[in-house]
């Protein structure tokens, strides 16, 4: 399973940066947004509500974690706003990730097309940070294998994970379990406090289901024409 179209994260601060980034696309277009922290903290439901509306697919980015009954809560609360995806940090274990599969069917009503992506390791994250800082003595690799194994268990319907991750997931997971990568930067672009990142073509090469683009798209002198490059390279068409 691919989702073709590049998942554009929407990291600015308010509403009217957002409006502003978006006039730049033609009315018709279609996207799939990821609204994050910082965004959805300032604008709250309404800003996921006027996208959806507009016509766009959100990917709410809160990455719950607390104990099962809070995040079945939260989920129930999210699946009711009509998101597609939604995550939760795979580290909260297995109760806790069933209870969210349940908290989102609730809320969304049985919708199949609204998934629970789980938090496997992040691509901020080193080898030595994963050793020296949460004293895991398993590689990343392997951290972000098991994690993924226990979110498909729990029902949940893919991981975020880096690109780098990607393939060895999908030989071990079901077709339609998804790998959703951010960390994507195009040749040349700065890596930022990303660690572990792929341009989108080495992203498709690699077993990606999905690639989440930020600053690449929403940085760029022309973010029309980088958001086109960008899907060219995914779909692999240059």
């Amino acid at each position: 399973m691919k989702i073709e179209r590049p998942i554009i994260a929407l990291d600015f601060p308010d509403k009217q940066t957002v409006d502003n980034f978006l006039k730049k696309f033609p009315a018709n277009q279609q996207l799939f947004v990821k609204i994050g922290m910082e965004l959805f903290y300032s604008e709250g439901q309404t800003m996921v509500q006027e996208l959806i509306a507009a016509g766009h697919d959100v990917f709410l980015d809160l990455k719950c974690h607390d104990i099962p009954h809070t995040v079945e809560a939260a989920m129930r609360v999210i699946g009711k706003l009509g998101v597609k995806l939604t995550t939760i940090h795979a580290s909260g274990g297995t109760s806790m990730m069933e209870a969210a599969v349940s908290g989102l069917l609730d809320g969304s009503n049985g919708d199949p097309s609204a998934k629970i992506l789980a938090i496997t390791q992040l691509t901020s994250t080193t080898e030595m940070q994963l050793h020296q800082e949460q004293l895991v003595t398993a590689s990343m690799q392997t951290s972000v294998l098991n994690y993924a194994a226990l979110a498909q268990q729990a029902g949940l319907g893919g991981v975020v994970c880096s690109a780098w991750e990607a393939a060895a997931i999908q030989a071990q997971s079901q077709p339609n379990f998804l790998r959703v990568t951010p960390g994507i930067r195009l040749a040349g672009n700065s890596h930022d406090d990303q660690k572990r990142v792929m341009t989108p073509d080495q992203a498709a090469s690699n077993g990606s289901s999905a690639i989440v683009v930020g600053r690449a798209i929403t940085q760029a002198a022309d973010p029309v024409a980088a958001y086109q490059l960008v899907e060219k390279l995914w779909r692999k068409q240059v």
